[in-house]
């Protein structure tokens, strides 16, 4: 249950928070661990670190308007890979942030860094890349940006 409560939050939340732009943009959720997240040796299980990685990319979507464009187009997103370094140990009911930025893209992956941190002090870190898949196979990120430079002109 707590993992729609996350979402809900994360979806009521970006309707007060500034767009972001088209190319590489940074998502950055506040967040707090509560006892579902943790493993039997009390601290967040690796699983959850994935699954909150996930919450900054429907922000990500949201506030960029590719949520829009996926509905749209039928497309649907895809983690291809993820790598995560974990450095400290996030016990239950501490604040952190989770960061991700998306760095940059090829001709069929869009790649993304991930953060956790408290404070000044990195938890855990990692890397995914992910896809779009459409009716006809994998979108090119060339045409998902252009499409989504193409929304956000026609809204301005």
């Amino acid at each position: 249950m707590n993992l729609f409560i996350r979402l809900f939050y994360v979806l009521i939340t970006t309707l007060f928070r500034p767009r972001l732009p088209v190319g590489p943009a940074t998502s950055e959720l506040a967040l707090m661990t509560m006892p579902n997240d943790l493993d039997i040796n009390l601290h967040v299980n690796n699983g959850r670190y994935l699954t909150l990685c996930d919450l900054n990319r429907v922000d990500l979507f949201i506030r960029s308007g590719l949520a829009r464009l996926m509905v749209r187009h039928g497309w649907m997103p895809v983690i291809a890979e993820h790598t995560m370094k974990y450095r400290k140990e996030l016990g239950v009911f501490r604040r952190f942030k989770a960061t991700m930025e998306l760095t940059h893209w090829d001709e069929r992956h869009f790649f993304m860094t991930h953060r956790f941190t408290i404070g000044d002090k990195l938890i855990a870190e990692g890397t995914s890349k992910g896809l779009l898949v459409g009716k006809q196979g994998v979108v090119a990120p060339h045409v998902v940006i252009a499409a989504l430079q193409a929304s956000q002109d026609a809204r301005t």
